[in-house]
């Protein structure tokens, strides 16, 4: 006999638990004591970035709270997270708001989103909170490093960049906080740094983007979302952002792995990276922290066109000269000077050059320079580094980080598959900050709870 409703009155009171209607296993009452404990205190925090008149202020944690829940779940849009938290009841529940209580209105949240979380410095606290939380879990050794980057897409068209020198940023009336923040890095920037190149195109709406094809993308413009993770449990100790360029990516490796010797007193035994890493200034700077550099060599030096290559030359330290394959001497300086002549270094490389009459006269010189009169090599300054690296190789010790060096990389294809973070929200380097510490929190906040209770069932 088939079942009817037959009530057609709806209940005018009920008897209702919010707290009784969550299960135990969900993962956002199982992340609620980390978040708890995370955000204590942030009223005091945020206390200087309130104004004291008008219209009451939403509740800071009630904000953390709904970007938390935002994050886990792949909501991207404020507004659909403003729907969603009014609908489901596990948001609410998290969010410490009852079935009747109102929600923010999402106008409301991107105000105080881009305005008081913008200029404190709070997601920094938050992320290190949780961070040290893991600490407390024993979830960080501290022995082993990876770093690596990925590819976020800006919030910039790709068909609307302009060469530099097309732009007129003066004739702009009302600068956008992405091209103000932009200006004035350029006005705070002494010089340019050695080694960076001037970008091609830029964009108007999101000038600190870089205009990249990395990782066999399309060209877009796009942030690099830089990871510091420690090994043992793929927990992310750091977290910085730059432009998606190369030089930008590497140097901000040595910023994080100050600040977290800083902030948390660890600094790691090694360091495992992929080749874009394994630059002689990088190498050079990690052999003088200490850190053993378990990082491929970058090196250029090995012709394809059938002549011999720098490995062909034997360099002897103690003289500071090479021998090239016909026994002839390669030197700096093959004069004596009155006034001696200091290290010549172009480029964080030294010259050496072979004499005209050795080359002239040799037998291999169309296997060694046929198109010009006399063979040079170039040595790194840091070519001392480059050889330990080297040396590193062939330690069973960096075939451990080599695999250990791939927990980065699934963090980075959790973000983008799982959590659906692939495009940015937010412009400027300030916006990729934050929305790149609210992933680190969010996916150390995951990783805590699996690995604190890992008999539980999987996560929602």
């Amino acid at each position: 006999m088939m079942g009817r409703q037959t009530a057609d009155q709806a209940q005018l009171f009920y008897s209702f638990n919010l707290n009784e209607r969550i299960p135990k296993t969900h993962l956002l009452r199982r992340i609620d004591v980390f978040v708890t404990e995370a955000l204590a205190g942030i009223h005091r925090e945020l206390a200087g970035f309130n104004s004291h008149t008008g219209r009451p202020s939403i509740d800071p944690e009630l904000l953390m709270r709904m970007l938390i829940v935002g994050y886990c779940y792949g909501i991207r849009s404020e507004r659909r997270l403003c729907e969603e938290v009014a609908l489901n009841l596990a948001y609410r529940w998290f969010c410490r708001l009852d079935l009747e209580d109102e929600i923010p209105d999402h106008s409301s949240f991107s105000k105080n989103r881009h305005g008081r979380f913008r200029d404190s410095d709070l997601l920094r606290l938050v992320f290190e909170r949780v961070v040290g939380i893991c600490l407390e879990a024993g979830l960080v050794k501290g022995d082993g490093f990876s770093v690596d980057a990925s590819v976020i897409e800006a919030d910039a068209s790709r068909y609307h960049g302009r060469a530099p020198e097309e732009i007129d940023w003066g004739s702009l009336e009302d600068p956008s906080r992405a091209v103000r923040e932009y200006l004035d890095a350029l006005d705070e920037a002494e010089e340019v740094e050695a080694g960076r190149k001037t970008p091609k195109v830029i964009s108007l709406s999101d000038p600190a983007s870089a205009w990249t094809a990395k990782a066999n993308k399309r060209v877009q413009f796009g942030y690099g979302l830089n990871y510091l993770i420690d090994n043992e449990h793929a927990i992310i100790v750091d977290v910085e952002p730059t432009p998606a360029r190369t030089f930008d990516e590497v140097g901000a490796t040595a910023t994080m792995i100050e600040r977290t010797k800083a902030r948390f007193g660890l600094k790691p035994k090694r360091l495992a990276a992929d080749t874009a890493y394994g630059t002689g200034k990088f190498l050079g700077w990690l052999v003088d922290q200490n850190i053993a550099p378990h990082i491929p060599v970058w090196d250029n030096s090995q012709r394809d066109d059938g002549t011999f290559s720098r490995a062909d030359f034997i360099f002897d330290a103690v003289q500071n000269r090479f021998t090239c394959p016909a026994g002839k001497l390669l030197m700096q300086y093959r004069r004596n000077f009155t006034v001696p002549r200091t290290d010549n270094v172009s480029g964080g490389n030294r010259k050496y050059r072979a004499s005209k009459r050795d080359c002239q006269r040799c037998d291999l010189k169309p296997r060694c320079c046929p198109k010009t009169p006399v063979r040079d090599v170039l040595r790194s300054v840091h070519e001392e580094a480059r050889d330990h690296a080297r040396q590193m190789a062939h330690t069973p010790e960096f075939e451990r980080s080599r695999n250990e060096r791939k927990k980065v990389e699934m963090l980075f294809a959790h973000l983008k598959t799982t959590l659906r973070f692939e495009r940015m929200r937010l412009r400027g380097l300030s916006g990729a900050r934050d929305e790149f510490l609210m992933a680190a929190i969010t996916q150390n906040l995951r990783r805590l709870v699996r690995l604190t209770t890992p008999t539980a069932p999987a996560l929602a």
